[in-house]
């Protein structure tokens, strides 16, 4: 017993983590987490954090663009998020002649304000336990029946709940299935970009850096929400006015100190704590790999061709951005998940779990079986698992054209039928006239063709052999596998990296133009690829996704039952509204080393390279620096810029307000240190750290370097002795 008591020990210690490891529902605060906040240091309650009745620090927080969060700091509309949440907006409003990304912009009124369209901001109006009404009259169901029920409450639960208002609701399951929470919602869709810096500052340090500690990141861009006269939402108006939040934070002056309790509120997007052995081995040692080097062959042609030209530079900035911040991210996870014997810690987990479920007969008939039916799953269905994610690598991340041309399906069917009335078919042309120019907008063809030879060259190399595409054939027989000449050939004799040609093919469409268009070879190979994905990978992989979801739930709902002195048990992350809460403290990221918590503009200077794409400042910034004039922001002859904390943190978390132990935003949420990007698998409270902007630094870029100080005075600053 005794024995077994210490492999307990040793097998769950690093999975529990302390009190810094979770994402805990608002509105389960008060029961799961408050005590162990208020031992921390935090001052507020829980009805602060969470209310419906009344206005609380939840009224604040937004689901920025459905990716990112953001939050309000004045009331008349003013909303903080990371520069690289809004650098698809900045992008989007940057040209050669007016490159917003390199000089930055600032609206010096709010006729100058540009708006974004389709970008949204939304907030949580009230969380709800819909558990028992979801599961209502499914006890005797299964399989398809039981999830066609749930889905029938669901819709049902949600419709009651928004009926006769203009809100929308969000009903998702949590603890893999075993609980269902509703989220009744408001989205605004009138946002409007008000301020950024240069990418100089933004984004200092650019890939280098990113995902790195010490930062000296200026990661922050500025927005305003609009609403109708009636502070409702509504469609962009030049009559709409400010919204007036329900809240705002005010934003702390004070120097961060270590040990300073800090509470993340946000929507971080996916964690995975409970996975077995099964799917870390998986990850760490097929998924990662793969997706690695598939990035890391587009990501050498993109950067290649961005430091070439000042347009494709401005073209390919966010694209660039949305492939490398996952690839670097994947290369620090799997790093953390071999430095903490991932595989190993789970194993000696699901022995112990095992041993538990053993002792009754009843629970060894109903959980006995589960690890087995894991291992089983997953040697069955691996080559599926890592062919879906090749085939998102290739379609979803490789070259544009691919896309392009798949939109084109519509118009090709609707001309090769005569059936078909002209209405539908004009119709199914007319859809595709704005798509040509956001295509071309930020498209080159030089790029995509070397991105189209490299990522099918190695998509052939590391699918399993019986879901191997048709090209590889092709390109075998005619072109003796070189896929450069293969990837030439075929966009000189496409249609779609030609706007004049397409564009003609749209404008004046025709069924013998349709009848081309079907047999251009991307159209072919798109289509090729995506019928293969759909009858080979898709179908495979989504019944291993419908088992695995069912041993998960089982999974867990049996550790919550048997050992639930072992861990307080969180949901993971889902996209949905959770706070986690820590303090300032460095880390040891390798033996000798010592990362301390913050960084100042004294970094800045020494990282300062003039010229340089990466570490090159504003000559202003360097100004400032020299002759201190840091304003009210500053600490004496120190400028802070960033700091970092304990709070457990992922995607999503982006733009997340980092509050004091008084409710007051002092930091901004913008990456987490490279050492502890395991934290999606597995927490490691000695080195998962999240990483901020101080807010000091976002006030004194804003007042001193932009001279937008008419921004500040929209805010309430506070500090205290």
């Amino acid at each position: 017993m005794y024995k077994r008591i210490v492999v307990l020990a040793l097998a769950i210690l690093p999975i529990l983590g302390f009190s810094k490891e979770g994402m805990w529902l608002p509105f389960l605060v008060e029961q799961l987490a408050i005590d162990d906040m208020r031992s921390m240091g935090f001052k507020l309650s829980a009805e602060d954090i969470y209310s419906v009745n009344n206005s609380s620090l939840k009224d604040a927080v937004v689901h920025f663009g459905g990716g990112c969060t953001g939050e309000m700091i004045s009331d008349k509309g003013l909303l903080l998020t990371n520069h690289h949440c809004g650098y698809g907006q900045i992008q989007y409003h940057s040209t050669v002649e007016n490159d917003f990304l390199t000089n930055g912009f600032w609206a010096m009124s709010q006729d100058e304000e540009l708006a974004n369209p389709g970008l949204t901001a939304t907030f949580i109006v009230r969380m709800e336990d819909v558990t028992e009404l979801i599961f209502a009259e499914t006890a005797d169901l299964e399989g398809e029946e039981l999830s066609n029920k749930i889905k029938e409450n669901i819709e049902k639960v949600g419709k009651e709940a928004i009926e006769e208002t203009h809100y929308e609701y969000v009903i998702k399951p949590f603890y893999n299935g075993n609980h269902y929470y509703m989220f009744v919602t408001e989205t605004y869709k009138d946002v409007r970009l008000v301020g950024a810096p240069p990418s100089s500052i933004g984004k200092f340090g650019f890939d280098t850096d990113n995902w790195v500690w010490p930062r000296h990141t200026g990661d922050f861009s500025i927005f305003r929400i609009y609403a109708d006269k009636d502070n409702k939402p509504a469609e962009y108006s030049k009559d709409n006015v400010p919204y007036k939040p329900k809240y705002s934070f005010p934003i702390s002056l004070n120097e961060v100190k270590e040990g300073d309790f800090t509470l993340l509120y946000g929507f971080p997007g996916r964690t995975q704590e409970y996975l077995t052995s099964h799917a870390v081995d998986y990850t760490l040692n097929s998924g990662n790999p793969a997706k690695i080097t598939m990035r890391d062959a587009s990501l050498a042609i993109i950067n290649k061709a961005m430091a070439e030209s000042d347009k494709v530079r401005i073209q390919y900035a966010a694209k660039q951005s949305r492939i490398s911040n996952s690839y670097k991210k994947w290369i620090g996870e799997s790093k953390g998940l071999k430095r903490l014997d991932a595989i190993k810690t789970k194993q000696l987990f699901e022995e112990i779990f095992a041993e538990v479920v053993a002792q009754k007969p009843e629970t060894q008939k109903l959980y006995g079986d589960l690890l087995n039916q894991y291992n089983k799953l997953y040697q069955d269905n691996n080559k599926f698992v890592l062919g879906r994610e090749l085939f998102i690598e290739l379609y979803y991340y490789g070259p544009e054209i691919f896309r392009f041309a798949n939109d084109f399906n519509k118009y090709v069917d609707s001309y090769l039928d005569d059936e078909i009335t002209e209405e539908l078919k004009l119709k199914s042309s007319e859809v595709l006239k704005p798509r040509i120019n956001s295509f071309f907008k930020d498209y080159n063809a030089e790029v995509d063709q070397q991105l189209f030879a490299e990522l099918t060259r190695l998509y052939v190399q590391l699918v399993d052999p019986t879901l191997m595409p048709k090209f590889k054939a092709l390109v075998d027989e005619k072109y003796n596998g070189d896929y450069a000449a293969y990837a030439e050939k075929t966009f000189k004799k496409s249609i779609f990296d030609n706007r004049v040609d397409i564009s003609d093919f749209v404008y004046n469409p025709s069924k013998p133009k349709a009848k081309k268009l079907s047999k251009d070879p991307i159209f072919v190979l798109v289509n090729e690829l995506l019928t293969q994905y759909r009858d080979l990978i898709a179908p495979a992989y989504s019944t291993f996704s419908d088992n695995l979801d069912i041993l998960e739930k089982d999974y867990l709902k049996a550790m919550m039952e048997l050992m639930p002195d072992e861990k307080r048990y969180y949901p993971d992350a889902n996209s949905t509204l959770r706070v986690a809460y820590g303090k300032v403290e460095g880390y040891e990221p390798k033996d000798g080393a010592y990362y301390h918590f913050y960084t100042t503009l004294d970094g800045v200077a020494e990282k300062y390279i003039p010229g340089d794409r990466e570490y090159d400042v504003p000559e202003k910034l360097m100004e400032l620096y020299f002759s201190k004039d840091y304003g009210q922001y500053g600490y004496g002859d120190k400028m802070p810029v960033c700091f970092i904390a304990s709070n457990h943190s992922t995607g999503g978390n982006s733009g997340s307000p980092v509050l004091d132990a008084n409710g007051n935003l002092k930091g901004l949420n913008f990456d987490r240190c490279w050492e502890g990007t395991m934290s999606d698998i597995m927490f490691d409270p000695d080195r998962c750290r999240n990483i901020m902007v101080d807010l000091n630094y976002v006030l004194f870029i804003i007042d001193k370097f932009a001279g937008a100080k008419h921004l500040v005075d929209e805010m309430k600053l506070v500090k205290s002795n």
